[in-house]
């Protein structure tokens, strides 16, 4: 989940929320990018309940289907705990694991006249009911799993609070199965995690945003208690928009979301707690916003 796709001016917010839409999706991207870079996301761990928070900062810029930046800029933090169950149990030889996610956001919207408008905000809360990992030959796990995003976000498009131009989360549901596949050996961790978004038409705005791929992918060593390495993240959006404003797209050339990035990685284990940076440059964006971030994300068993 982040902010994606700028959709609304400070004038005529809930008339022109199709229009702007039409720019790739209608607001924010299921999948934080970047989020689960220095992850070993093909493997779960072992037997136990665990809680993961990303504090995650970013400050980015839109860009048109051109790559140029169109003046509207968006800085946001985002929250993300989530509590994940590795339940012990074989399913089809792999290892079973549910999980549940409750982001919120402090988001901030400026310019092309917009005066400086920031808000908390909930996202769409987030149940992960299925997660199957198989232990490979030759070190590699295999992950798949499902996530089902919820309309229950505090604000989103069509559903605006008065003085604010930017929902805190998406005003329809998202199916997003998963695959991801990881080498661990010696310490390294080679892993490719990939996620594809599945979008519902928002009942309120009668939009509906294309699907979407997103990759994050992940280099590390780690050598006693510290882990080092590279990461990076691609987002493709792999079909249409349509509704109300998406035809749109189709006069200026087609407006498919595209955005990749790559950063450093540093972790650090303080016994059971483990503690890791992620920075990330984003240099490619074509109609969505692009721009740097850094997530510190916190992980630990509750047992």
């Amino acid at each position: 989940m982040k902010p994606s796709r700028l959709i609304a001016r400070a004038a005529a917010v809930a008339a022109l929320l199709p229009h702007f839409g039409a720019h790739g999706q209608e607001l924010w991207d299921p999948h934080l990018r970047g989020v689960n870079i220095g992850l070993a996301a093909g493997a779960l761990p072992p037997e136990g309940l665990y809680g993961v928070l990303n504090n995650y900062w970013t400050s980015v810029d839109k860009f048109d289907h051109n790559g140029n930046k169109t003046g509207l800029k968006v800085d946001a933090l985002i929250e993300l705990p989530e509590v994940l169950w590795s339940t012990g149990i074989k399913i089809w030889g792999a290892d079973y694991a549910v999980a549940i996610a409750q982001p919120i956001d402090y988001t901030t919207l400026k310019g092309d006249g917009i005066p400086s408008n920031g808000r908390w905000g909930a996202f769409n809360t987030i149940l992960i009911p299925g997660q199957l990992s198989w232990t490979l030959p030759e070190n590699f796990h295999l992950k798949t799993g499902l996530a089902v995003y919820l309309p229950t976000g505090s604000s989103s498009p069509g559903r605006l609070p008065g003085g604010t131009f930017l929902g805190s989360a998406n005003g329809f549901w998202s199916l997003q199965p998963s695959l991801a596949v990881s080498w661990l050996r010696a310490g390294w961790n080679l892993t490719m995690d990939a996620t594809y978004s599945y979008n519902f038409q928002n009942t309120d705005t009668h939009y509906r945003s294309g699907p979407q791929l997103a990759i994050d992918y992940t280099a590390a060593k780690t050598i006693g208690k510290w882990t080092v390495g590279l990461g990076g993240y691609q987002e493709n959006q792999l079909g249409d928009d349509s509704g109300s404003g998406a035809a749109a797209c189709a006069q200026t050339g087609g407006c498919r979301a595209s955005n990749y990035g790559i950063g450093p990685l540093l972790g650090y284990q303080f016994g059971s707690l483990k503690l890791m940076g992620v920075y990330t440059y984003g240099f490619h964006t074509r109609s969505d916003v692009g721009g740097n971030s850094f997530n510190l994300r916190l992980s630990f068993p509750f047992q």
